[in-house]
């Protein structure tokens, strides 16, 4: 017993060693981050097309598609994408139009989607009645400020950048698993990209912000070699990086809002993000495990009570936990300034442990759970419909004066 004690209690040490490590990356690559100046002035508004696909109703869906019709910007148009006109988010469009009437607005009805992955399907209709040679792609479920819109074409000014993204903070709609999803969001995700932009610079971009020109986008593709993807963000910002263009990460930091309250919805959404990128990304996924800090604190801890050395043990677990409260601060709060991992940042211990959970389940089978269908992945990131609905009619278009 005494030697599977020691094994554990060391393992524990080994595997809190690599966490730390990447902690005192994390800690650098912030920064880094927040040694760029935020730029205050701004000379560059080209006319702009933001690309807002939706379905159905969600909470705060209203106050999320507001804050793109408040854009402080000279000229923007604003296109949705829904597979019908019954769809109830279109509802709530329609009634911001008739509040923001100079706001252009043309809606594309997409029908049932005829490949993998329903968004793409959707923005391959959307892209084509764009005016403009500058796209902005965003999901739903996000709230920006009214500079949000000059503040990421900025860069765009730049021939060499071909692509900006958004780092964005998780705000909880209610319940714990609410919030603990949203501290993930905000900690785990907020490292991961300012660590990777620090090390290679960016490779892929997030979906909540997609913004790009016209040339750069159709160089890469387009939307429809992103259909069969489930990463379809990884995918194009990786694309358009191959062809040599930058792909930058905006000062604008955005609310994602968590759409998922009860704890089922919570954790198929997560172990469907994780196993998504372990397809997308298998080595960097697979490295990941060394980032998490919880599950060595606690193997460190079972060590010791083996050992029958549970001060060791325990002082190992509060590394553990003293190391994740760090991250939460330092990356929460000091890139994206989300008071929750400030006043949550002792709960974000639970979070990393979750997180480390997800990263196993992602490896448990190759198919995953989407908008109540099922899809099987295949590495390389593409996605296959198992069990498809049946097509309910042919493609409208529907354009809003």
């Amino acid at each position: 017993m005494a030697t599977i004690g020691h094994i554990l209690f060391y393992a524990g040490i080994l595997g809190l060693f690599c966490s730390t490590g990447f902690l005192v990356l994390a800690l650098y690559s912030v920064m880094r981050f927040r040694a760029v100046p935020k730029q205050q002035r701004f000379t560059f508004f080209p006319p702009v097309t933001l690309f807002k696909p939706v379905h159905g109703m969600e909470p705060r869906l209203e106050e999320n598609l507001e804050s793109f019709f408040r854009q402080d910007y000279p000229q923007f148009e604003l296109i949705f994408g829904a597979r019908q006109q019954t769809d109830k988010a279109l509802a709530i469009v329609e009634q911001l139009r008739k509040k923001y009437p100079k706001v252009p607005v043309k809606i594309a009805l997409s029908g049932e989607p005829d490949r993998p992955n329903a968004k793409v399907c959707s923005l391959e209709k959307m892209v084509p009645l764009a005016t403009t040679d500058y796209y902005i792609f965003s999901d739903s479920d996000v709230r920006v400020e009214p500079s949000y819109t000059r503040e990421v074409i900025a860069p765009l000014e730049d021939p060499k950048v071909g692509m900006v993204t958004c780092l964005y903070r998780g705000v909880p709609t209610g319940g714990p698993w609410s919030r603990l999803e949203a501290l993930g969001m905000s900690v785990e995700m907020t490292a991961g990209v300012v660590s990777a932009n620090m090390l290679e610079g960016m490779k892929f971009a997030l979906g909540p912000t997609m913004a790009g020109r016209r040339d750069a986008i159709e160089k890469s593709g387009g939307m429809s070699v992103l259909a069969d993807y489930c990463a379809d963000d990884y995918i194009l910002g990786n694309s358009i990086a191959e062809l040599g263009y930058k792909v930058l990460i905006s000062q604008h930091v955005i609310d994602h809002i968590v759409l998922n309250r009860s704890f089922r919805d919570s954790v198929l959404h997560q172990v469907r993000w994780m196993k998504s990128t372990r397809f997308s990304r298998p080595k960097g996924h697979f490295g990941t495990a060394l980032t998490f800090a919880m599950p060595f604190g606690i193997l460190g801890l079972v060590g010791g009570l083996v050992m029958e050395s549970p001060l060791a043990g325990l002082a190992v677990f509060t590394a553990a936990v003293l190391n994740r409260i760090i991250l939460s601060l330092a990356t929460g709060w000091g890139v994206v300034r989300d008071p929750n991992s400030v006043w949550y940042c002792w709960l974000y211990p639970l979070r990393d442990l979750m997180g480390f959970c997800f990263w196993v389940a992602s490896y448990r089978g190759t198919t995953i759970t989407w908008r109540g269908e099922l899809y099987r992945l295949s590495y390389g990131g593409k996605m296959e419909r198992v069990a498809a609905k049946q097509d309910s009619g042919p493609v409208t278009v529907d354009h809003l004066a």
